[in-house]
């Protein structure tokens, strides 16, 4: 028995003195105007690592994290610079669509896995072979409002205000009125803005004249939260609603009073923990941060990180970056914190999606609509 002990302790040893650093490098806006997403992710990837931060053979796993300032071009100079000088054998960002895809044109060419927090872009992972996500995509999202909006709210008629150019705002905008009108709801119009537009005086001048039972804002924080502001001191008190890119507790910030009512699809509500990773998760950010209020890119920045270290796992005795893609690309009802999550071969996810709605200063939750 002593002999069997002291060879165990001996093996332990072995495999401690030999454990070697494997890097992950995180791609994220933590300056710039989207930097409450990335900001929110790394809060959640960071804790997921100290979570579980070694794998069995030792093998401690470490992230590099670059901040790409919400910009493109940062964000495929800073993926090169991970891959080719930091040598990370994974990759986890970005975090916009736009951004994401050309962090993911970098993964591609130099053949590293990269996983997406929140880039839900339809068109994200076509011909591509290393890159998956653990969110849904725009046209989930959005027809799943749509269809909330439509049956359960019982609205019969709405305006969408798009963001001409971004491919996240055109594709929610899409899904949203294909589904709306196929069960019966009109679409009085779609109002097209840019980023950064900050005077939507006009337009919420055209929408009184419209008079819709409900307006969608497939938006970004920023400007949803300018446009909500405008139209509430306007006296424009229609409903109001955005998929996740309000989801950030900067768009409440930011809104103030108008954000109250309204409605937005997300990933995850603090107050409903889908599984037990969810509360081990929860209860440990409590620790750090003094509160249960974990913010959804905080729960999928997690969830991002732990199908990462699943498959870093799976891989503990061949751990290059073909089996690592390849055991992320084969996640299968995968509990994570912000649900059940699924990959398929394309690295798409197949997971539920949460409406909820802003009460007193608060995300509350309202509804689960599942795939």
């Amino acid at each position: 028995m002593k002999k069997m002990i002291l060879s165990l302790g001996v093996l332990a040893l072995a495999n401690f003195l030999y454990a070697k650093e494997v890097k992950i490098g995180v791609v994220m806006p933590l300056t710039g105007a989207v930097a409450a997403y990335g900001q929110s992710a790394l809060v959640g990837i960071e804790l997921a690592n100290s979570m579980q931060g070694t794998l069995s053979n030792g093998d401690k796993v470490t992230l590099v994290v670059v901040d790409t300032k919400g910009d493109k071009l940062e964000s495929s100079s800073a993926t090169t610079r991970l891959v080719s000088k930091d040598k990370v054998i994974g990759l986890i960002g970005e975090m916009i669509t736009a951004n994401t895809l050309q962090a993911m044109r970098v993964a591609e060419d130099n053949k590293i896995p990269i996983i997406a927090p929140a880039a839900t872009g339809d068109r994200l992972l076509e011909k591509k072979s290393y890159s998956s996500r653990v969110c849904f995509m725009d046209s989930f999202q959005g027809s799943s409002l749509a269809r909330y909006v439509r049956e359960n709210l019982n609205h019969k008629s709405a305006v969408i205000v798009l963001d001409q150019s971004t491919d996240y705002s055109l594709g929610l905008a899409k899904a949203f009125e294909k589904e709306f009108s196929a069960r019966g709801g009109q679409i009085l119009k779609s109002i097209r803005i840019n980023s950064g537009d900050k005077d939507f005086k006009a337009i919420v001048s055209q929408l009184k004249g419209l008079n819709p039972d409900f307006i969608f804002l497939p938006l970004y924080y920023n400007e949803a939260s300018l446009f909500a502001r405008q139209a509430r001191s306007a006296g424009l008190n229609t409903p109001m609603g955005s998929a996740d890119g309000v989801a950030d507790e900067s768009f409440i910030k930011l809104a103030a009073d108008a954000s109250e009512g309204y409605i937005f699809t997300d990933s995850f509500d603090f107050n409903n923990p889908p599984t037990k990773r969810s509360e081990e998760f929860i209860a440990n950010y409590e620790k750090v941060k003094g509160t249960r209020e974990v913010s959804n890119f905080s729960a999928m920045g997690a969830d991002a990180y732990f199908v990462m270290f699943n498959a870093l796992e799976a891989c503990v005795g061949n751990l290059t970056p073909d089996c690592i893609n390849e055991k992320i690309h084969q996640t299968q009802d995968y509990e994570g914190v912000s649900g059940v999550i699924s990959i398929d071969e394309s690295g798409n996810a197949t997971r539920s999606v949460v409406v909820k709605e802003i009460k007193n200063q608060k995300q509350s939750y309202k509804d689960t609509i599942n795939p």
